[in-house]
């Protein structure tokens, strides 16, 4: 197995945009955003938020053989959620992520609603390339507004040849976005104002007249909805582990932090069938 060195950088804020009313694109800048350049841009990583007060990231040390950090004084411990890097250009200097705004109930979101020019994120990942997903002749791709990041980075690497579904699951009708890419892809859109109250996903899918062969699956969503997504075609349409890659980025009512455990077990146990 490849051994993968880890990054870690601390930018600043250059400039953000709003790309609808509950997404905020967040610019990034900072001697060390080239260190960046050898990573797939889609890929899973932790951002660091510095505790209110500080404008400094203090990187915490992780422990891989119990997989998890090893605690630092409250005054100085940054809160760890997982992200990922939209985009990134050396010529400008810059990296962004995407942050769907729901309100302060939750810490990055907070932060990107009422972050300014100067204020500091860390962000902590493996260097090296990564496949996003498999490779076949039809994709079918599903997320909620979490997973709209990664599921835009799969489409823009897909070639014209390729065929699928896309389903979309945002807050309204304004919030859906023009996703770019070569292939010939079905957008589905749903629309749901609250999220943490259930999902229309799997209904979704099951209507769906799925591809028989040369088939790969991409989900990304709330717990309870990846985990019915992947049952449905896992055991009732025979998909092969290797044809589906689907986790769940957060579970409702319930901080990542705290329902991370839960979900990492969940993935272990069905990917392990």
């Amino acid at each position: 197995m490849k051994n993968f060195k880890t990054i870690q950088v601390e930018l600043s804020v250059s400039r953000k945009k709003y790309i609808t009313p509950h997404y905020i694109r967040v610019f990034l800048t900072g001697e060390q955003v080239s260190m960046l350049e050898n990573t797939t841009v889609g890929v899973n990583n932790k951002i660091l938020i510095p505790p209110k007060g500080l404008n400094k990231i203090y990187f915490p040390e992780f422990d891989y053989e119990k997989m998890q950090w090893i605690p630092q004084p409250d005054e100085i411990r940054p809160i760890v959620r997982t992200y990922t890097h939209r985009g990134i250009d050396l010529e400008k200097n810059e990296v962004w992520i995407d942050f769907v705004a729901h309100g302060d109930e939750g810490p990055a979101s907070a932060w990107a609603i009422n972050a300014e020019k100067g204020d500091v994120l860390g962000i902590l990942m493996k260097d090296g390339k990564t496949e996003l997903y498999g490779k076949a002749d039809h994709y079918l791709l599903i997320g909620d507004a979490t997973a709209i990041p990664v599921i835009s980075a799969i489409l823009e690497d897909l070639p014209s040849t390729a065929k699928g579904t896309c389903i979309l699951e945002v807050d309204s009708k304004i919030d859906e976005q023009n996703l770019e890419t070569l292939a010939d892809i079905e957008f589905i859109w749903l629309h749901n104002e609250h999220p943490q109250e259930g999902s229309q996903l799997v209904d979704t899918v099951k209507k769906l007249n799925l591809p028989e062969s040369s088939r790969s699956g991409y989900v990304a969503a709330e717990f309870s909805s990846v985990k019915e997504i992947r049952r449905y075609l896992r055991k009732e349409k025979h998909w092969k582990q290797e044809e589906l890659y689907a986790y769940s980025y957060w579970k409702s009512g319930v901080a990542e932090d705290k329902s991370a455990m839960e979900r990492h077990e969940e993935n272990a146990e069905v990917e392990a069938k």
